[in-house]
């Protein structure tokens, strides 16, 4: 597979024009952010690369040479009248005849590539892959809503209106293109694909897929973001989130945890987070632990929510946590009920199933789509459900004494796993 590189861009917020420096040669420790890409790249295998010139893209060219100092192939697409990252990618056209990767030479990224081809492979009807990942500032980011399949149902382009309830997956400029896409740019125009050419691949009904991941893949292109960058990448920290390595994560019930619990939720209105929410999940996000949410959903089995309203309360959640510079990597949720009897059950969910905690299901689910490390994880729940599913599927255990407050059983309970407050004293003690 051949590789793109749209590396026209000048980093206007970063105040690099003053400095004449075009913005694909910002330093993230010591080396420019496109020779950690063409490395990252040549890791995986892409040892041919085209770069798509625009502002002082000699300068660009003169660094880079042909590429043979970094033992890959470099071609060079140099753009007097820049039209854009897609606009620029169809002077090159006739030259891509097969699939090929497609990023923005702005993004710091560390990434497992090969799991991120297969993935597109396994998609037969694919003419897009594109990396999304939750973020942290979402109200400024272009974000998808995807089917239980991870293909792209519709588009939200920023800004987003404050009052907007969405499911919080950031596109992470980081594609696989089909030469199929290329019909759909059209010659000699200014163009960008979230804004222009992806809309006309939705509106076709061309398939499009998301490849969710919570490696590290971040646009640097604000002063404050660089910082944030750079300080990543001196800690290590970069390298870490590859999917290759063993990641740990702080696994959290739902209601009564992370949000107010009075009965079953059936409506968007009921999703109300705790005042320290926002707060706890930020600092699980900028450790190196991952956000899981495992709850139980029986209200789907009984009939009392569909499917579609539980995922708009889930959107409520996101939205919620990040308008405060939060989010979740994932939410898993057991759908079953054990019990019959109830008016309009769905009754090919009333089973005994195999995740609805204390089953550990979930649990095994996402340690298997995140690479968990359970020794070095922790479970932080409300109640004897959680606890015992923490302590079956071996992770630490902290119990919360809002919500449930696992007073069914506390004073089992608390001689033999740590009892806290509320989440944000759990996540602190965790994180310390």
């Amino acid at each position: 597979m051949k590789a793109v590189i749209a590396a026209g861009g000048k980093g206007t917020r970063l105040a690099l024009v003053s400095k004449n420096i075009p913005k694909a040669l910002v330093k993230i420790g010591n080396k420019p952010v496109i020779e950690h890409q063409i490395l990252l790249l040549k890791k995986y295998g892409i040892k041919e690369v085209w770069i798509l010139l625009g502002y002082l893209g000699f300068k660009i060219k003169d660094y880079l040479g042909d590429g043979r100092k970094f033992d890959v192939k470099i071609h060079y697409s140099e753009n007097e009248n820049p039209l854009g990252r897609t606009g620029d990618l169809k002077k090159i056209a006739s030259l891509l005849k097969d699939d090929f990767l497609f990023l923005s030479g702005d993004i710091m990224m560390d990434f497992d590539i090969k799991r991120f081809i297969r993935f597109h492979q396994q998609k037969k009807d694919s003419i897009v892959a594109m990396v999304v990942h939750p973020s942290d500032h979402p109200f400024d980011s272009d974000l998808v809503k995807i089917d239980e399949n991870n293909k792209v149902v519709s588009l939200l382009l920023k800004p987003h209106q404050e009052s907007l309830f969405f499911q919080n997956l950031g596109i992470a400029s980081v594609f696989i293109f089909s030469p199929k896409v290329l019909k759909y740019i059209p010659q000699n125009l200014k163009t960008d694909f979230e804004k222009d050419i992806l809309p006309k691949i939705l509106k076709a009904k061309k398939a499009v897929y998301a490849y969710k991941t919570p490696e590290y893949i971040k646009d640097m292109g604000t002063p404050e973001r660089l910082i944030k960058v750079n300080k990543d990448y001196n800690l290590g920290k970069i390298k870490r989130l590859n999917f290759q390595n063993k990641r740990r994560a702080i696994f959290l019930d739902r209601d009564g945890t992370i949000n107010k619990y009075d009965g079953e939720i059936s409506k968007e209105s009921d999703m109300n987070l705790y005042g320290f929410a926002a707060t706890s999940v930020n600092k699980i996000n900028n450790s190196d632990y991952l956000a899981i949410v495992i709850t139980n959903q029986p209200g789907i089995a009984k009939g009392f929510i569909t499917k579609k309203e539980l995922d708009n309360i889930h959107h409520k959640l996101e939205s919620d946590l990040g308008k405060n510079g939060a989010k979740v990597d994932e939410i898993y949720y057991c759908p079953h009920h054990p019990e019959k009897g109830f008016d309009g059950e769905v009754k090919n969910l009333k089973i005994k199933c195999n995740c609805r905690k204390p089953a550990i299901g979930l649990i095994k689910k996402a340690v298997k789509d995140f690479n968990i490390d359970i020794k070095k994880s922790f479970f932080i729940g409300d109640s004897t459900a959680d606890a015992r599913a923490a302590e079956k599927a071996g992770l630490k255990f902290i119990g919360v004494k809002t919500g449930r407050g696992v007073k069914d059983d506390i004073h089992k309970i608390a001689k033999k796993f740590i009892i806290k407050e509320n989440l944000l004293e759990a996540v602190n003690y965790i994180i310390k």
